[in-house]
This record gives C-alpha cells, sequence and structure tokens, in this order.
C-alpha cells in the first residue's frame, strides 16, 4: 500500500520529501490517487505505439488516453490478435491506457446523423475495452441555431444514455468532454448529464476560459464534481492563464482519483520527453502544494 510518505517521495523526491516532513508538514490524504497523464492530441500523435510507451514511463507519465487517427494506429480495424498485442504492450508497461480519445457529438438536427455518430461510438467502447482501457471520451460540439437548446441538449444526453447502457456490458466509461461553442458551459453540461443519466456516464474537465463564467471556477466546478469521470483535460502548466492551482486544489478537496491529462496545443521546444517530464513535475507540484495546504 502506498503511504502519504511514499506519494510525496514519488511527485516531489527524495529530498523535497525531506524537506516537507522535516518541517513538520502533513498532506492531506485526500488527492493522494491523482496521476498525471497524456492525451495524444499533439505531444505524441507522431509517436507510434512502442515509443508512445517508451517515453511515457521516461517522463514518469502513468496513463494515456489514445486519440483516434495519429501515429499509435489504435483503431477498430485492428483485428482481434492485434488488439491482444496491444494490451500486452500495455500490462507490460507502467503507463496505463486510458481509452480513446474520439470526436463522436450528437448534437445534430439530423436523426441519420446522430445515430452514425453513436454507431461510432460504440465501436470504440469495444476497441477500448479490448485493450484494457477504461473508457472512451466523445464531446457536444454545438447548438443548431434552429432548435431550441432545451431540445438540444436532451438529445445529446438520450444519445449519451444509450451509450452508456451499451458499455457498462464492457466495463467503460462514456466521458463527456466539456467541449464546444456554448455546449462548453457548465450549466450546459450539467443538464447534458441530468438527462443522460447514467452512473457510467461521466464529466471529462476540460480546462477551458468557459469554466470561469458565471459564478466563476469554483461554482462550475461544483456543478459536475459529483460525475466526474477517470480522465480530466488540462492545457500546458506554463502555457496559459487558467488558474491550474485552484484546480488542483478542488480536486485535491473533492478526493479526485484518476488521470489529470496534458492536452497542450503548443507543441514544445527541443527534447519532447523532458518537456513532457517538466509538466508533469509543474502539474504534481500543484497537487503536492494542494495537499498540504488540505484541511482533513
Amino acid at each position: 500500500m502506498k503511504t502519504r510518505r511514499h506519494f510525496l517521495h514519488t511527485v516531489l523526491g527524495a529530498s523535497a520529501a525531506s524537506a516537507a516532513f522535516s518541517a513538520g508538514s502533513q498532506p492531506s490524504y485526500r488527492g493522494e490517487n491523482i496521476q498525471f497523464g497524456l492525451v495524444t492530441y499533439q505531444w505524441g500523435k507522431d509517436w507510434d505505439l512502442p515509443t508512445l510507451i517508451k517515453n511515457c514511463e521516461a517522463a514518469r507519465v502513468s496513463g494515456v488516453e489514445l486519440r483516434v487517427d495519429h501515429a499509435h494506429k489504435v483503431s477498430p480495424e485492428l483485428t482481434p490478435q492485434q488488439r491482444l498485442e496491444v494490451r500486452r504492450r500495455f500490462e507490460d508497461s507502467p503507463v496505463d491506457v486510458l481509452g480513446m480519445g474520439t470526436n463522436f457529438e450528437f448534437h445534430s438536427s439530423n436523426p441519420a446523423e446522430v445515430r452514425k455518430n453513436i454507431e461510432g461510438a460504440r465501436a470504440f467502447i469495444k476497441l477500448s475495452h479490448d485493450i484494457g482501457g477504461t473508457g472512451v471520451k466523445v464531446k457536444p460540439n454545438a447548438l443548431p441555431k434552429d432548435v431550441p437548446v432545451e431540445k438540444t441538449l436532451a438529445q445529446i444526453g438520450r444519445a449519451l444514455a444509450e451509450l452508456g447502457d451499451h458499455a457498462i456490458g464492457f466495463g467503460q466509461e462514456v466521458r463527456l468532454e466539456v467541449h464546444g461553442k456554448d455546449t462548453s458551459e457548465l450549466p450546459n453540461i450539467k443538464t447534458i448529464m441530468d438527462a443522460a443519466d447514467r452512473d457510467n456516464v461521466r464529466v471529462c474537465w476540460n480546462s477551458n476560459d468557459t469554466d470561469l463564467n458565471g459564478g466563476g471556477l469554483e461554482a462550475n466546478f461544483a456543478l459536475v464534481k459529483e460525475r466526474l469521470g477517470h480522465t480530466v483535460h488540462i492545457r500546458g502548466v506554463n502555457q496559459s492563464a487558467y488558474p491550474l492551482y485552484k484546480l488542483a486544489t478542488l480536486l485535491v478537496e473533492a478526493d479526485y482519483e484518476g488521470h489529470v491529462c496534458l492536452e497542450a496545443h503548443k507543441m514544445p521546444d527541443g527534447d519532447p520527453v523532458a518537456a513532457l517530464a517538466e509538466q508533469r513535475d509543474l502539474f504534481m507540484k500543484l497537487v503536492s502544494q494542494a495537499r498540504l495546504a488540505a484541511k482533513d
């Protein structure tokens, strides 16, 4: 069993952990199961699967969400034997495959288009199961102008409910990324989730600027914190003005268990593995600071 001391040694390094304990600071138990992962959005998109796993190991990144159509070539076209090989590669490494990041969306006013996206997502749910993943990311993407907002949000929720019923047989989460013009507003995400009403349909927090709208980050986080899935997305830790320390604090206070995954837009200069390791260290330092500041 990993102790709090083990966590600090892992995240901060032995010398920093010893200093923290010698100073009499004890971290909260909350947040001890927050881990750092990678979305192969820009960083990692050109790495084949062996390289991706090797580089994540080197950067001490413990999980990866595989985006579709990238160099790792993990897709529904894989044969059963090829899926087993992908699964074995991850099982033989300390890196977890978190699942598949897809672009399926369910807001269209054309029923045939919605059905096409549902069927596409179903194929990736099976794929994620076969390779050892735990979920599939989907997204809302827009609100059609000629349809009442409430109708579209309910439609998206019904599609997610159908996918959730399908996914539960494969032990998978359906992860609704907070995404899209207007649909990324957290009150709209909550309405969608209320309509979905399935335990395995979860929210993938996406660290958008719109998180700060309305009542602000804390109020918007509170709308969905009980429905967070096992993946959260962030941009580059030192690449945006998003209040990541506040997010880390909210995740610690919620005792979040899962991977906070880098989904950075800007490619790093120089060594990408070293840059990935730096991103991990920067964010996990925020988590450590939040745990040290928290009160049990």
